[in-house]
């Protein structure tokens, strides 16, 4: 099992929550939302399979926040810009983002894990994080902010 590091204590875990749902890109949500995962004891190997980072970059994104802090995060240029692998056809796209104006099957709000769960029925994978949900929740729910 990879050992698990410990992020030095510049942000509260509640900080580094509001840092990731608050973010101005997917990118820089992804990167938040790692070292939130990182701060509740999860390995960076983990953590970086739930929000769809690669490993090495993962570690990277968890070195440069230990050594200068928030800064080094959310100033984050698009120099090193690594793109999301699309789960959904941009005909699946659309049908969700028909689907977001309506309730979720269960009468509710759409969440993250509700359209994890859409997506991994629709292309018949075995697990999508709910991660990934909140990703096309908040890219095709128009405007709307997610809870």
């Amino acid at each position: 099992m990879p050992p698990k590091v410990e992020l030095h204590p510049y942000l509260t875990l509640q900080e580094l929550k509001v840092r990731y749902r608050q973010a101005t890109s997917i990118s820089e949500a992804r990167r938040w939302q790692l070292l939130h995962l990182v701060a509740q004891n999860w390995t960076i190997k983990r953590a970086a399979q739930a929000v769809d980072l690669n490993y090495d970059y993962a570690k990277e994104i968890v070195r440069r926040y230990n050594q200068k802090g928030p800064e080094a995060i959310a100033s984050r240029t698009c120099q090193h810009k690594v793109s999301a692998r699309s789960l959904l056809t941009a005909e699946q796209q659309q049908e969700l983002q028909q689907l977001l104006q309506q309730a979720a099957a269960d009468g509710e709000e759409w969440s993250g894990p509700k359209v994890a769960q859409w997506i991994a029925e629709k292309t018949g994978r075995s697990h999508v994080w709910p991660q990934r949900g909140w990703d096309y929740l908040r890219r095709l729910n128009n405007g709307n902010q997610p809870n």
